[in-house]
């Protein structure tokens, strides 16, 4: 019994790009050929995903007291005025 069915889309230029694959010899069909694609974007999405939740745990973990919001926007404020002063020319 077949668990998936069949797709068909349109592929513009990537299907030439399938084409080659298949007659290389590295895959037997199309469909090989999009499972292994789609695999390979599963992992790319999985590791880029995996950095920001690495950096919410960091944040989450951190021992270190938390800086009260007030301080951190008169913190931006203060960087934002000292790089406008320095970017500013002189017409």
């Amino acid at each position: 019994m077949r668990t998936s069915k069949p797709v068909t889309g349109s592929l513009g230029k990537q299907q030439a790009s399938i084409e080659a694959r298949v007659a290389s010899g590295a895959y037997e069909s199309a469909s090989e050929v999009v499972r292994a694609a789609l695999r390979a974007l599963d992992r790319e999405e999985a590791a880029i995903n995996e950095v920001p939740r690495a950096k919410i745990k960091e944040a989450i973990e951190d021992p270190r007291p938390s800086i009260p919001a007030d301080q951190v926007f008169a913190d931006l404020r203060a960087f934002h005025d000292g790089r406008g002063k320095a970017v500013k020319r002189e017409a």
